[in-house]
């Protein structure tokens, strides 16, 4: 029979390319995952992966079994969602994956009150952009994802995962108070064509909607590039550039920063919850949609939804 776990595995590495990064998403050593994925090849009795290289890949037979063994999968997780239902106690544990400000301003507050009403649960938290984010719930890497999208930038999620819209949130132009435009009421992007930026590097979420708000104008120069937006803020700090940092999970800005309105358009990012259709019954994820709700009613920096 085949073994769920080391399945995981395999499905694991399908996603994340590496052995090493498979074994980080879910919590092994790389040793753990390639035992689990020879004791496969023995219960399979073929082989599932070879060596291109100094990479691992998939042979033909494992990308099969992994495209059944997701089913597969899915079926046993909407089995035991099905069965805890019925169950009283939140416990177990719980995997969330959340973007960098979704951590700050909305998971740890959620982990808090998550000690308080469901002590038995244990939650795991992992930092990911949202389109990993959105890969590492459809493959069942983690249960839940907290994940954002600009207006204006895509972010495609598969049928089979559910959504649900916390909120709004939108961004600040941050400049020095002593900018010309630190006393102005809002900003659009043609008054800020000539100022020098520090920005999250291209491939983020953040700089495709960087390109997107000066898209019918040109691009203005970025010198500083910083994943961080506390970062940025420093930069801010030391008059050295200007950036668009979002509210939600913004820490207290220095007296020397100032937060500007932007106008045509409002940089607005919506702020999702997302988890496999096969979890809709669980009472873990009904209990962390209620507590993350009162979460974004009572801290958040968040426009409540249309």
């Amino acid at each position: 029979m085949i073994d769920l776990v080391a399945l995981q595995s395999l499905l694991a590495l399908d996603a994340r390319g590496t052995v090493a990064a498979a074994a980080a998403s879910l919590g092994y050593t790389p040793s753990a995952v390639s035992q689990q994925i020879k004791r496969l090849e023995q219960q399979a009795g073929v082989p599932l992966t070879e060596r291109v290289g100094r990479r691992v890949v998939l042979t033909e037979q494992a990308r099969l079994l992994v495209a059944e063994g997701r089913e597969v999968l899915a079926r046993v997780e909407q089995l035991e969602s099905a069965l805890l239902a019925h169950g009283d106690e939140l416990a177990g544990s719980l995997r969330l994956a959340a973007f960098s400000t979704g951590v700050r301003g909305l998971v740890a507050p959620l982990a808090g009150e998550l000690r308080r009403t469901a002590p038995a649960l244990e939650l795991t938290v992992a930092e990911e952009d949202p389109h990993q984010a959105v890969d590492l719930v459809a493959s069942g890497q983690v249960d839940l994802a907290l994940v954002h999208s600009w207006v204006g930038v895509g972010l495609s999620v598969p049928a089979r995962v559910r959504t649900e819209h916390l909120g709004d949130d939108e961004a600040d132009l941050l400049v020095h108070r002593d900018h010309p435009l630190a006393g102005r009421e809002s900003v659009t992007p043609a008054d800020l064509l000539d100022e020098v930026w520090a920005s999250t590097q291209p491939g983020t979420i953040c700089y495709e909607w960087f390109t997107v708000m000066f898209a019918a104008l040109r691009l203005p120069r970025v010198r500083f590039w910083s994943f961080e937006f506390e970062s940025q803020v420093r930069l801010v700090q030391e008059g050295l550039a200007v950036a668009l940092v979002p509210r939600l999970g913004r820490s207290p800005l220095p007296a020397e920063v100032v937060a500007v309105p932007v106008r045509a358009p409002v940089p607005t990012r919506t702020v999702r919850l997302l988890w496999r259709e096969t979890m809709d019954a669980s009472p873990t994820v009904r209990h962390v949609r209620e507590v993350l709700r009162t979460v974004v009613a009572r801290d958040a920096a968040l426009a409540p939804p249309a």
